[in-house]
């Protein structure tokens, strides 16, 4: 006895109809009429009068209604109690400091205007840790620069991730060409923490070719970094999604695409897991708000 069977039975039950019953269920007549069947077979025993119109229940089917009609009630308002749950969140998205002032924030705005009544949570960590997050499935989704990913992860590739190098402006670096790193490197640089995605990069980079750099200042804000820039401390490497229009009065910026490889980022998720519809919501904002200023779509 399976719950879709007792289902059209007491739909068939309540208006006296089978074909009424599988036009309310959205089924067709020959598939209500085999479930009740079923059921007559099950229990050895006719529900309905057939001959009589509209369709009459006999004995046996009227205790079956009795009881059964509460129960399949019970369960589909347990159903939709948790659809609707599940469609308010919470959604839990994970991003690096460096996209979640910018590129997660155009999204968020957009978000909250379309959804007001999902509940939305933002958790800043590194890279590494972000990735970590949706695997063990603390995050409905990461929002990273796309790289070596974990098999256990798909990756959906909605805007360009690129460097540039940020100084204060007048800078002398701005008054020549930029040919390699080891021209910054000669600098002071302000940088945010270790383990952060494009460090890691940078100083790798630099180690390959065997530079020698100082760090002065190390800040997990790529705004105070600006900042700090901006009264002459040092110079910055740093993505340019970070760098806004007014940004530019105080600072020079110089893009780094021919030194630094750039990425895509995007949207991780676990692989083969169902976003909840809560989280496709979020999914489907982020791509509408970002997705036309990309290039081709990475995938794994």
């Amino acid at each position: 006895m399976e719950l879709r069977e007792l289902r059209s039975f007491c739909t068939a039950a309540r208006v006296r109809s089978i074909s009424r019953a599988a036009e309310i269920l959205g089924m067709g007549q020959p598939t209500v009429t085999t479930h009740i069947k079923k059921l007559e077979a099950e229990l050895g025993a006719t529900l309905f009068d057939r001959f009589k119109r509209p369709i009459q229940l006999t004995s046996v089917g009227k205790t079956l209604a009795e009881v059964a009609t509460p129960l399949v009630e019970g369960i589909d308002a347990l159903a939709q109690t948790a659809s609707e749950a599940e469609e308010r969140g919470p959604v839990v998205v994970a991003s690096t400091p460096d996209i979640i002032p910018h590129t997660l924030l155009r999204v968020v705005r957009v978000f909250l205007a379309r959804h007001p009544h999902i509940h939305l949570r933002i958790n800043s960590a590194t890279r590494r840790e972000v990735v970590r997050r949706v695997v063990i499935g603390d995050a409905d989704m990461g929002i990273v620069a796309h790289d070596d990913m974990d098999d256990q992860l798909d990756f959906e590739g909605l805007f360009v991730y690129d460097r540039a190098l940020v100084t204060p402006k007048d800078h002398p670096l701005l008054e020549e060409p930029l040919e390699s790193l080891t021209q910054v490197a000669k600098w002071p640089l302000i940088l945010m923490g270790p383990g952060t995605h494009t460090r890691e990069m940078l100083e790798a980079e630099l180690r390959r070719h065997g530079v020698d750099y100082e760090i002065i200042v190390e800040l997990d804000s790529l705004d105070m970094i600006k900042r700090y820039v901006a009264l002459g401390m040092g110079v910055s490497i740093g993505p340019k999604l970070a760098i806004d229009p007014q940004d530019e009065h105080e600072l020079g910026v110089v893009s780094l695409s021919h030194l630094l490889p750039f990425e895509q980022g995007g949207i991780i998720t676990p692989r083969g897991k169902r976003l909840s519809p809560a989280a496709e919501k979020f999914a489907a904002v982020m791509r509408d708000t970002l997705a036309a200023a990309t290039s081709p779509k990475l995938s794994r």
